[in-house]
């Protein structure tokens, strides 16, 4: 398969969305899809083979305090795993980002496929991330509620005021999809997949079973990049480039960062651990002892300067 790709000499890139990409509220979302699908058209047009990943926060939390808060008034019906609740996003999410992309090509001449793949993930049961579970999820609880939620094993953290609930996780292994990911790739289709990091799923004996946690979509950015060889990684974010002491008076921007010394600001503390430390892990993973991929990090406007190497931090060897 990898000696066709190499004739059509199309380099892959994988391309991964942050929340400002996609919005919040639906309409939000269906606005913020027709921005983000010019850009992405931009890597199109210079013959790329795409890949996209996309995070997934605020849509799979309204989804699963939705799904909830109708079972809590209809007794008939469950309350939802988030395993669904993530599945169910990849759809939301994808439904409208597949469309738009499809609508920006044809727009400009170019007619490809654009699919969307469920997708999961498999973890390891044993991760410790299930005995510290650390990700907040959903909308604020009152007491009563939050004692229901422990009731049902879940894991629940005090916050301004209220209770929400926490839920693990853990480290993705493998792509289940790895292999019709990389088909759909090698027929030149535009594939949208691990929507808010994959579903992540537990391997018991013949079957998968959804686990109660979510993925760092970071992490499953930078998976999905290894899993389809590609080139190079872009994580398209709400900062032009990668800074260090971000937001303080000695705030520096980088143009270039070594793998090397990323791994070394990472260690130093250097990044926020909640937002930059993701993408830096996910970028040293990715490149690993690569002398030949590369990972951009930028904001998602302007891709004309973004290509052509004027905007944003690469990192390499």
């Amino acid at each position: 398969m990898r000696n066709g790709r190499y004739a059509m000499k199309k380099k892959r890139i994988a391309i991964a969305l942050g929340h400002e990409a996609l919005g919040t509220t639906l309409p939000e979302q269906k606005e913020a899809t027709v921005k983000t699908a010019r850009a992405i058209a931009e890597f199109i047009e210079k013959d790329y083979q795409v890949v996209i990943t996309h995070s997934n926060g605020p849509q799979v939390g309204m989804i699963h305090a939705a799904m909830n808060e109708f079972s809590k008034n209809h007794s008939e019906y469950t309350s939802t795993p988030m395993s669904v609740a993530s599945a169910m996003s990849q759809g939301y999410i994808g439904f409208d980002l597949q469309n738009a992309i499809r609508g920006e090509l044809n727009r400009r001449g170019i007619y490809k496929n654009v699919v969307t793949l469920l997708t999961q993930m498999t973890v390891d049961p044993y991760d410790e991330a299930f005995y510290h579970p650390s990700k907040v999820i959903g909308r604020v609880l009152n007491e009563e509620e939050a004692r229901a939620q422990e009731k049902k094993g879940n894991h629940i953290v005090a916050v301004d005021g209220g209770y929400r609930r926490i839920v693990a996780t853990p480290r993705p292994i493998d792509i289940v999809e790895a292999d019709a990911i990389n088909a759909l790739l090698e027929a030149d289709q535009l594939v949208i997949a691990c929507g808010g990091g994959g579903i992540p799923v537990l391997e018991q004996g013949q079957d998968l079973k959804g686990a109660s946690a979510v993925i760092e979509k970071d992490t499953a950015a930078g998976l999905l990049a290894q899993t389809v060889d590609a080139d190079m990684l872009v994580i398209l974010t709400s900062v032009d480039k990668v800074c260090l002491h971000f937001g303080t008076e000695q705030e520096q921007a980088l143009d270039y960062l070594s793998v090397e010394d990323a791994a070394r600001y990472a260690d130093q503390g250097m990044f926020g651990a909640d937002d930059m430390l993701p993408k830096i892990r996910a970028a040293i993973e990715f490149i690993g002892d690569s002398a030949i991929r590369k990972v951009l990090i930028t904001r998602l406007k302007g891709q004309e300067k973004t290509i052509a190497g004027q905007r944003g931090t690469m990192i390499g060897k």
